[in-house]
């Protein structure tokens, strides 16, 4: 009986990402170009069954990771979906971390050789993706980078766990304080990737290092894998737990709510509001101010502070 059976790529019914395993190389594209490839929660599910497939495919010896089109890798988690759910329900929040943990943890400890062909942006969540790989080839006329500290989050996913590892503190600091973009030569030059050609080359290079790949014994390679991850696991499970709560938690402040809804409204962020509510002794964590108000006609508690009317019996408060 064969407990582990190889299943068929078009079997999956997958309809975010693209699945094909021919010649021992499984291909994984995310398949939503026209949100330059951004992940969703349904998206995310997806990405991990096929990375368990294929991490169990005695049949697979080599997985690229790729997005569709030609101009975003991938570009993490659909902001939009942020704002209109997860601000909404911070919760749940918590919920969609450990689905992203172990969307992770499928490409780095899948026990293959994980190829990241990058060939567009690869921004936050995505530059995070590619690090779990084991290898990149990125086109010369694209860069990578993180927006955390830009729309309110945390590039808690990854880089901050390992760009230290990849380019050094100086350089992972620069990159998650100031989130810059990364141009391809700038990204070959710091080690955040492996190869940097001609976009017209570019699937000859990753096709060579799926050659390359293959022509080694697979236990050896699965072993050697789990070895040069010893940093890597120590970073990531350390601190993800810790992550996970800490997001969800931070999702019910303003810092979220403004950077996320400045992203779907296509504005500017307003930094410098925020600082200065907080320099001048207001509230830079909820939106309204804190639940400090009461209303001496119903007697409601835990309005907001900043309210002019209650918000159960409209009278005005002083």
């Amino acid at each position: 009986m064969e407990y582990f059976p190889s299943k068929e790529a078009g079997g999956f019914g997958f309809t975010d990402i693209l699945y094909e395993k021919r010649d021992m190389v499984a291909r994984i594209t995310i398949n939503r170009p026209d949100a330059y490839n951004a992940y969703t929660t349904d998206t995310l599910r997806q990405l991990i069954a096929a990375f368990e497939d294929a991490s169990n495919d005695d049949g697979v010896g080599v997985i690229v990771y790729s997005g569709a089109g030609e101009k975003a890798f991938c570009t993490g988690g659909d902001v939009k979906e942020y704002a209109a759910v997860y601000t909404k329900r911070p919760r749940d929040y918590w919920k969609y971390m450990g689905l992203f943990s172990r969307y992770i943890e499928a490409i780095f400890r899948s026990g293959k050789v994980t190829i990241a062909r990058i060939n567009g942006i690869a921004v936050g969540g995505g530059n995070e993706s590619q690090l779990a790989c084991d290898l990149a080839v990125m086109a010369d006329d694209t860069w990578l980078g993180q927006v955390g500290t830009n729309v309110g989050s945390v590039a808690a996913g990854g880089a901050t766990q390992w760009l230290s590892i990849h380019v050094g503190d100086r350089r992972a600091r620069e990159m998650l304080f100031l989130n810059p973009k990364i141009p391809a030569a700038r990204a070959l030059e710091w080690g955040l990737v492996n190869r940097v050609v001609p976009r017209a080359a570019l699937d000859d290079e990753v096709n060579s290092l799926c050659q390359q790949a293959l022509e080694k014994f697979p236990e050896c390679t699965r072993y050697t894998k789990q070895q040069l991850n010893y940093w890597k696991e120590a970073a990531w499970f350390g601190t993800i737990g810790h992550a996970r709560d800490w997001l969800s938690t931070h999702f019910t402040t303003l810092e979220p709510y403004e950077g996320m809804q400045a992203f779907v409204e296509k504005r500017k962020v307003d930094f410098a509001g925020l600082r200065q509510r907080a320099a001048s002794g207001g509230s830079s964590e909820f939106l309204w101010g804190p639940y400090a108000g009461e209303c001496g006609k119903c007697g409601a508690t835990g309005i907001p502070q900043d309210f002019a009317f209650c918000g159960r019996c409209g009278t005005a408060l002083g």
